[in-house]
């Protein structure tokens, strides 16, 4: 699993930081997260392919988040795309991105699918055999979600030794990758266990921005192995953040704390400050295992 930040500063782009937008790799499958201004361009720096998109979650209807959407969709037209691209977003996302391409005349050269999210609770949005997400209810000044990116566990991995030693059929060999024991000639049942080596251990990652300090998420993102939750504000600006229904540095800490989440990544600052390493410190003082999320960083997990 490979996470990249294309950008996670909140509110307007700037020179030198970019609104929110990433892309979280698993098994060799993209998914784009948000699409603030610029995220195609950030797309090249990171020299991340666009074919190699068919999903985009956008997770509310700030601008911040979506105005380099019609953008990105767009260029995937002019690049001469033909592969199936899917939206997922709030309710109204359709609506917004035909109308821009209806006046522009800019009919896009592939299919464009919309899955539009109205539910207010946890639900399953999109599952293939390799992930599922689900989409977490976050509480902001618009309907927002977060995502749940969970992978799914490989086949299991078979024991050349073993399975000569019992002389099981290469027949056998896809079924107890499977999972499944083998009952042999003379009626002796041999367990799987025996036959095969676990998979790699399956991870997951939470996209949690934007969202004022909610508990009711944590349910849903417990056990996380990584939780990327927004930090706009410092905590002398705690007010603002709850008036804004935004989250400071600490209380994303105590979310990953309280979720016993194993590795906690801070974003969606406020540029009001001067530099992003206040929030580590401030977070530290609550969760040990705490990375900044900065423009153009990658994570390997």
């Amino acid at each position: 699993m490979k996470l990249t930040i294309l950008g996670c500063y909140a509110a307007t782009p700037r020179t030198l930081t970019n609104p929110t937008s990433q892309v979280l790799e698993i098994k060799n499958r993209l998914y784009l997260i948000d699409c603030g201004e610029g995220t195609q361009v950030q797309l090249r720096k990171n020299k991340i392919k666009f074919s190699k998109i068919n999903h985009i979650f956008i997770s509310h209807l700030h601008g911040d988040h979506l105005y380099g959407l019609i953008g990105t969709i767009s260029t995937f037209s002019l690049l001469g795309r033909t592969t199936d691209l899917h939206v997922y977003g709030p309710k109204g996302i359709k609506e917004l991105i035909l109308l821009q391409l209806k006046l522009t005349e800019s009919w896009t050269t592939y299919s464009l699918f919309f899955h539009e999210l109205e539910s207010k609770e946890s639900e399953v949005i999109f599952e293939d055999k390799k992930v599922i997400v689900k989409t977490i209810p976050l509480k902001h000044r618009v309907y927002t979600n977060g995502f749940l990116f969970q992978e799914k566990p490989d086949e299991r991995k078979l024991n050349v030794e073993a399975v000569q030693h019992y002389d099981i059929h290469v027949a056998y060999y896809q079924k107890i990758k499977n999972g499944s024991d083998i009952t042999l000639d003379d009626g002796t049942v041999v367990e799987n266990e025996k036959l095969t080596f676990d998979p790699p251990a399956t991870k997951s990652y939470a996209f949690c921005s934007d969202t004022v300090y909610n508990e009711e998420i944590i349910p849903i993102i417990q056990n996380t192995d990584i939780l990327y939750h927004e930090s706009t504000f410092l905590e002398s600006e705690a007010r603002l953040a709850e008036k804004t229904l935004h989250s400071t540095a600490k209380e994303a800490a105590n979310i990953a704390l309280k979720a016993n989440v194993k590795q906690l990544i801070l974003g969606h600052y406020s540029t009001r400050y001067d530099g992003i390493e206040t929030f580590k410190r401030e977070a530290l003082e609550v969760f040990p295992n705490v990375l900044l999320g900065d423009d153009g960083v990658s994570f390997e997990f």
